[in-house]
């Protein structure tokens, strides 16, 4: 994925992405994120339009956020080129980075986590609560691990 290439029609809202996160999340929790007849033949724009919010970073030894959609990208407070490539522990705050660090050794453990709670930071330090959130493990075609996603729809601003 170019860092510097935001979502679009150009590069089919990167529909190759978004479908590895669709079909690990399928295969980790048993059923779609969403409903792929709703997309209307086009999941990576309906993904990135959608009102709820999707992210995923790779595997690299400091993860690095690689997509978000724009409901993410919004709650974050940053655009596709400060989002993309940026540390996902920046996503918290310092003190809640042990935290973080157990609940992404659990979801690799496991496959994924269900209804996960946490404060998250965006630009500038305003923080939300994502509530019943779902993160899974990311796998490419041939089954090797890429990184891992997180989708939520409910959330509350604290500051």
């Amino acid at each position: 994925m170019q860092k510097n290439a935001a979502p679009s029609s150009e590069n089919g809202f990167y529909a190759s992405h978004v479908r590895l996160l669709l079909d690990s999340y399928r295969h980790f929790l048993g059923r779609p994120l969403v409903d792929l007849a709703a997309a209307d033949g086009n999941a990576g724009e309906w993904v990135y339009r959608a009102d709820f919010a999707l992210v995923s970073h790779n595997i690299d030894a400091i993860p690095l956020f690689n997509y978000a959609n724009y409901t993410a990208l919004q709650l974050f407070g940053r655009s596709w080129e400060e989002f993309i490539g940026l540390p996902s522990r920046y996503s918290v705050e310092p003190s809640n980075v042990e935290e973080r660090e157990r609940l992404l050794a659990e979801v690799s453990a496991n496959g994924h986590i269900k209804n996960y709670s946490g404060v998250r930071i965006a630009k500038g330090g305003r923080r939300f609560r994502i509530n019943n959130a779902t993160v899974w493990n990311v796998h490419d075609r041939e089954g090797v691990y890429i990184g891992q996603a997180a989708s939520f729809s409910d959330w509350e601003m604290l500051s």
